[in-house]
């Protein structure tokens, strides 16, 4: 297996080279050479462990990588550390170390990147980039945590991030860790990030002192393929349920920000999953629902700060990979939309984009429709999602209204209700007005009987070790700061 730049530059590249790369030279994103197919050889092992499911999947990308290597390193990001359940038709994936569904990613990237530094003789210190709308960062941080020859810089929109996921940060321990609160967005990380990575000269002089920038953003092809076993592993589950016969087709509804999560679920497609739609929910940043509805994406909007701040970006990455299977992996195609963004703001797809984009459908919810849903759902089944979850819940039910389709569907769940539990308990009706995001979580444990993830208990007791706030057009004099051992303030 070879990958190839969205953008043209860069061919014939192994996986190695890729993930340590992060960012293809010319800003484009890594995109394997073709697509294996692999579900006629798993679709009767419905028993099959997480694990080794993830060996099947991950093994036909990595090629590079020796056997035993992969496999050793499947196992020490995922044994006894992250699992995937299925509830009534919910995936839930945030059962690991954060409790968010970036674990499942993020466990893996730093054991294959490891690899990956050894295969290409990398000497250098590997300093991660990682831009946040919430989770990515924590997974990053703890995935990275102590790893030796690695470096990780988190930068998060200080005003952008529920407290409990800012708290997970900013008292986050580990000795090669550093976060970084920006006066801006998310859109002002990513895009900062993106420039860091993608400035050669930048590169080189941090090269020359012995670091090597990369990403642990979803940009970077060694966080993308491990969040394919999921769509698999998941529809195993619904055949082992009979909730739907081996070879029957589903939907997928999936909370979307910056497009990576549901285009691992496309990637399953082109591995021979049965979808028939991937149902791609927003909140009120809705810049990709009005792309689906009209072939025209425009980021020149405000951002609005919703109950679901994970998926508030209004520049969705990983779309560029889609683009570039729509457009027929045409290169240059692909480089003139991206350049139409970064220089206007907006492009227009052609004509042709419509028929492969037919399978996807695209709608967002409100803040009042997520509180309804996460107090209707809880009230009659039970159930309790989280504000992300409640994205895609509504967002399916337009679906089924909308179309008349009742086909079974797979909704992933992404975050741990205690993540966001002041808006979780407004939703609910309880009273949280005058107590702390600390003291609502034990709330919301009393209202609820729902356990608290271990990893979130006793948070508020944890001294804070991260506390820089640099405004976003500074970003790469806060890395130089850091990297220079002044780790000084700067409000």
């Amino acid at each position: 297996m070879r990958f190839i730049s969205t953008r043209g530059a860069e061919k014939d590249i192994l996986s190695a080279r890729a993930i340590i790369n992060g960012i293809a030279s010319d800003g484009g994103l890594y995109v394997p050479e073709k697509f294996p197919r692999i579900y006629e050889k798993i679709k009767n092992r419905t028993n099959i462990c997480y694990e080794d499911l993830a060996n099947e999947i991950i093994s036909k990308f990595f090629t590079d990588i020796k056997k035993e290597e992969l496999k050793k390193a499947i196992d020490e990001a995922y044994k006894g550390k992250f699992q995937v359940k299925e509830e009534k038709s919910f995936l839930e994936l945030y059962h690991g170390p954060t409790s968010a569904f970036k674990d499942a990613a993020l466990l893996f990237l730093p054991q294959i990147m490891k690899r990956a530094k050894k295969n290409c003789s990398v000497e250098e210190e590997i300093v991660i980039l990682t831009a946040t709308s919430g989770d990515t960062g924590k997974a990053a941080l703890e995935g990275f945590k102590n790893v030796e020859g690695f470096k990780v810089v988190v930068y998060y929109p200080e005003n952008g991030v529920s407290e409990v996921q800012k708290q997970q940060m900013v008292t986050q321990e580990g000795k090669n860790l550093k976060v970084i609160g920006i006066n801006g967005n998310f859109d002002n990380a990513q895009t900062g990030v993106k420039k860091i990575l993608g400035d050669k000269n930048f590169r080189e002089q941090l090269k020359d002192k012995g670091h090597i920038i990369s990403s642990a953003n979803s940009i970077n092809i060694g966080r993308l393929i491990p969040q394919i076993v999921y769509y698999f592993y998941g529809y195993l589950q619904l055949v082992n349920k009979q909730k739907i016969k081996e070879g029957d087709k589903i939907n997928v509804v999936v909370p979307t920000g910056n497009f990576g999560n549901i285009l691992a679920a496309y990637y399953a497609r082109e591995m021979g999953l049965p979808i028939a739609k991937f149902i791609c929910a927003s909140n009120e940043n809705k810049v990709l629902t009005d792309f689906f509805k009209t072939s025209v994406y425009d980021k020149r909007r405000e951002l609005k700060l919703t109950e679901s701040p994970s998926m508030d970006i209004l520049v969705s990455s990983n779309l560029e990979r889609l683009l570039f299977e729509a457009s027929n992996r045409n290169c240059e195609e692909v480089k003139n939309l991206m350049d139409s963004l970064n220089n206007d703001g907006i492009y227009t797809v052609k004509e042709n984009y419509k028929e492969f984009l037919k399978d996807f459908y695209g709608e967002y919810a409100t803040k009042d429709e997520v509180y309804t849903a996460i107090r209707s759902v809880y009230e009659v089944e039970g159930y309790l999602m989280d504000t992300h979850t409640a994205v895609a819940y509504v967002v399916n039910q337009k679906y089924v209204k909308e179309t008349g389709d009742n086909t079974q569907y797979l909704l992933v769940s992404t975050a741990s209700p205690y993540k966001f539990p002041r808006s979780i308990c407004t939703a609910l009706g309880l009273d949280v007005a005058q107590i702390n995001d600390f003291e609502v979580v034990n709330k919301l444990k009393e209202y609820t009987g729902v356990n608290i993830p271990t990893n979130l208990q006793k948070l508020d007791k944890k001294p804070i070790l991260h506390n820089e706030v640099w405004d976003s057009g500074n970003m790469k004099e806060a890395l130089l700061s850091y990297l220079k051992g002044n780790n000084n303030d700067k409000g």
